[in-house]
């Protein structure tokens, strides 16, 4: 069975939700995980903060370091990068899961509130790369892992909330363009979007009271893990989505993950039926 053991990931905004499950599970393995998310002190209203999941990371078996960062600042950046090399020999994988989401139409969004989007959303993924590119490619199989959907240019996608939509596909045309850019040197590049809703403090705020009807994080490490031990050489360029992913490896039922047992949950955005 592969394995992230040892192996260095840097997952941005892993503080809470899914960024922390995928911390957890590459724990369990054995992994040095880079915890670099903004929240460093505990916030009044979403639980978790770098140093709790740093915490849980280290209680489940692998090595953490916890840093604050902005991936909308790329001094930090580039500062967390540096820390992670120093303290464990370089980066194996960047996971581009911080996003900033505000899935509304044209006139209910604020301009602040776009560039909001477009700053976490794409420039930080792209600000994440390009620092941590030196490192990936001495790595023996070296990954990014996007957190966005496939590429999929119906207009329906778009007309409910254009802003949100145009900041998650910036993301995925940033992993398919490393792709090709690097795939030749080794590294692979790739996205992760979810079947159905997923259980976190951004499912309360953009689509409250849905928590019920989704599923838990859980569902997106493991697919992540499969993706991330694969061969990079051989496993890149691809929109990957959490059910297809393990039912590659395996997986049959997917009731373990429900919030709720025996509840349907409801599909995500940009997954048709």
């Amino acid at each position: 069975m592969q394995t992230l053991k040892d192996k260095t990931l840097l997952i941005t905004g892993a503080s809470r939700g899914i960024g922390r499950a995928l911390a957890l599970r590459a724990a369990a393995d054995g992994a040095n995980v880079v915890i670099a998310a903004k929240t460093s002190e505990a916030h009044p209203r979403l639980a978790g903060t770098i140093h709790d999941t740093a915490a849980e990371v280290v209680a489940r078996g692998g090595r953490a370091l916890a840093v604050a960062v902005d991936v909308r600042d790329e001094s930090q950046v580039l500062d967390a990068v540096a820390r992670a090399a120093e303290r464990f020999g370089g980066i194996d994988i960047l996971v581009n899961n911080a996003s900033a989401v505000h899935p509304h139409p044209l006139q209910d969004t604020p301009i602040k509130r776009y560039d909001l989007m477009m700053d976490v959303n794409v420039r930080g993924s792209f600000v994440c790369a390009q620092a941590c590119m030196p490192h990936l490619l001495k790595a023996a199989n070296p990954h990014i892992l996007s957190l966005s959907p496939p590429l999929d240019l119906q207009p329906k996608w778009f007309r409910p909330h254009l802003a949100y939509t145009t900041s998650k596909f910036g993301m995925s045309m940033i992993a398919l363009g490393l792709a090709e850019e690097f795939g030749a040197q080794g590294l692979a590049s790739n996205t992760l979007w979810p079947r159905t809703l997923i259980a976190t403090a951004a499912l309360d705020l953009a689509a409250p009271g849905q928590a019920a009807s989704a599923r838990r994080p859980e569902i997106m490490a493991d697919a992540a893990h499969w993706i991330l031990t694969q061969p990079s050489r051989t496993t890149t360029g691809c929109f990957f989505v959490d059910e297809d992913v393990l039912r590659r490896s395996g997986v049959t039922s997917f009731e373990c993950y429900a919030v709720t047992p025996g509840v349907e949950p409801h599909l995500d955005y940009f997954i048709d039926p």
